[in-house]
């Protein structure tokens, strides 16, 4: 059974909790001002926004003592030619040392700052085209809005953000945003430590992609990895990979569009990989999963093709049992079965052993029979 209202209580209780989503709000506007308002980096940065899970909206609360996480991109004017990946991120110093001195790490990519509330992933970049910048600084990319919040949202120069939109052409101007085409932009180039040299990233394709595919899966995708991350969590302390946009990643390869609810993109998902990836397994070998918006990039590159064997044996774990809670009729069994495979936070059943609940979850609808355009 499809369990659609059990789903949503799910939900609920692995999605980022209110106070965590306001203490990411505080950390990352604190950055972006002290940022803007530095007499010497605001010589070199041209705009800043936000990317990642949280911007995507496929974060799940994080467990544990670990704290939830934002990235913040900040697009600068440093030409290549004239600095290296460490001379770069070297321009940065002084500030993180005036502002969060003791609580800052450089990482290979970014700075991670550890805050006692909420870790930031300060990621910079080289500078872009003189027409990308213009881009860059634009609403549309500076929103501090997630996907969700934002579901009309579009790349383009007549995209209204959310505190904006009481003026009396807004209406207008997100229609025409609705109809005109987005904006092209080229990948960013984000200084790489460990080899030296800078490589490419698209954040704003990924963003796109997601919002896309979520708009095919009738808005259950982000759901579902969101749902797929709490397994691993919640199942599976080794191998650490794939997690984060790996794991996603590989949920967006496999989740089929034009899914009817979470749990059967769950179910899905899980089955495409154990088909898709048994020879490649069998071979001793793992998937290459091209970046959105930057091919040459493999987001499996850092993945070990032993990882990969383990995760695909927990992975076919999970399909068995997702497709015996799809499947079956019995409300108590189906609930059961998600409970085991999504743990506590997936809402008992009723009349479970005499442990009845008090908030009495409606009768759920059958699931829907999968054809061949899931194949």
């Amino acid at each position: 059974m499809e369990l659609k209202t059990d789903f949503e209580i799910f939900l609920s209780e692995i999605r980022l909790t209110d106070k965590q989503i306001n203490d990411l709000k505080t950390g990352h506007e604190t950055l972006r001002e002290r940022l803007k308002n530095d007499e010497e980096l605001k010589k070199i940065v041209v705009s800043d926004f936000l990317q990642g899970s949280y911007r995507r909206y496929t974060a799940v609360r994080p467990k544990g003592d670990k704290r939830a996480d934002v990235d913040i991109i900040v697009v600068t004017n440093l030409k290549e030619e004239e600095y290296a990946p460490t001379k770069a991120m070297d321009k940065f110093t002084p500030f993180l040392e005036k502002y969060y001195k003791g609580k800052y790490k450089k990482q290979g990519r970014s700075f991670g700052i550890d805050l006692s509330y909420v870790d930031l992933d300060l990621v910079i970049t080289s500078a872009p085209s003189e027409s990308d910048k213009v881009i860059y600084k634009s609403a549309a990319v500076k929103t501090n809005y997630d996907i969700h919040e934002t579901q009309d949202w579009r790349l383009n120069e007549y995209w209204v953000d959310i505190p904006f939109r009481l003026k009396t052409n807004a209406s207008a101007l997100l229609e025409k945003a609705k109809k005109q085409e987005e904006w092209k932009t080229s990948p960013l180039r984000i200084p790489d430590r460990e080899v030296n040299r800078w490589e490419s990233t698209h954040p704003l394709a990924q963003i796109q992609w997601t919002r896309d595919k979520n708009a095919r899966c009738n808005k259950h995708f982000v759901n579902v990895v969101k749902a797929i991350k709490w397994w691993r969590l919640e199942n599976y302390e080794e191998p650490k990979q794939p997690k984060g946009f790996p794991l996603e990643r590989l949920v967006g390869e496999c989740c089929p569009d034009d899914i009817n609810s979470v749990a059967e993109g769950i179910t899905i998902t899980l089955e495409n990989i154990i088909s898709k990836y048994q020879v490649i397994v069998r071979l001793g070998s793992k998937p290459t999963l091209c970046d959105y918006g930057v091919p040459e990039h493999d987001v499996f590159k850092r993945i070990t093709s032993k990882d990969f064997a383990t995760f695909y044996d927990q992975v076919k774990e999970g399909a068995q049992i997702a497709r015996k809670a799809l499947d079956s009729n019995d409300r108590l069994e189906s609930g059961n079965l998600w409970m085991k495979l999504l743990g506590k936070r997936f809402p008992e059943p009723p009349d479970n052993s005499g442990n009845k609940k008090s908030s009495f979850t409606t009768p759920d609808r059958y699931a829907i029979p999968t054809g061949s355009r899931f194949a």
